[in-house]
């Protein structure tokens, strides 16, 4: 499949995601502290923080792959 399509593909299915929880034990507990909207805030920018390097590694796999998908 193109990137292209994959691309498409993908984004169509962005509609369709849930939602995910990304706090570890300790900032569980200080945002049931803080309440729920900053709970959210801060779930938010912990998903952003982990979206950011898996983004770098995959278009680096992607180009890796690209460039090396000759030899086999």
């Amino acid at each position: 499949m193109r990137p292209v399509r994959w691309i498409l593909f993908l984004l169509l299915l962005l509609p369709f995601s849930f939602n995910a929880e990304a706090q570890c034990s300790i900032c569980t507990k200080t945002a049931q502290q803080m309440g729920e909207k900053p709970a959210k805030a801060l779930n938010s920018g912990i998903i952003y923080l982990a979206a950011t390097p898996l983004a770098l590694m995959g278009f680096i796999g992607y180009r890796w792959w690209k460039s090396n998908r000759d030899m086999f």
